[in-house]
């Protein structure tokens, strides 16, 4: 069994869009799996339909249970990463036994 780990995000509505950064963001966000060892699986993608139900990019990360999920997210980088992210996005996550 593994475990899965589902974010999507959406720039906040009262946040002016900033191509560049949301650029820079995506970028780090699509690299930050191949950079902490308890990643198995990594998926990042950005919206492709313009519906109002539809949110800007999805993460999809594997890790093998609760246990590497805890070391991701408590991960230095990725807690870099999300000071980062929370000027500018919101999110939604869940998590669940594959």
């Amino acid at each position: 069994m593994t475990m899965r780990h589902i974010v999507l995000f959406r720039r906040k509505l009262d946040t002016a869009k900033d191509a560049a950064l949301e650029a820079a963001l995506a970028e780090r966000m699509a690299a930050l799996g191949a950079r902490i060892p308890v990643i198995q699986g990594w998926k990042f993608a950005a919206n492709e339909l313009a519906r109002p139900i539809c949110w800007d990019y999805v993460l999809e990360a594997e890790v093998a249970d609760a246990k590497a999920l805890d070391e991701y997210l408590f991960h230095p980088l990725h807690q870099a990463l999300v000071a980062d992210l929370k000027p500018y996005f919101e999110w939604a996550a869940a998590d669940y036994t594959a």
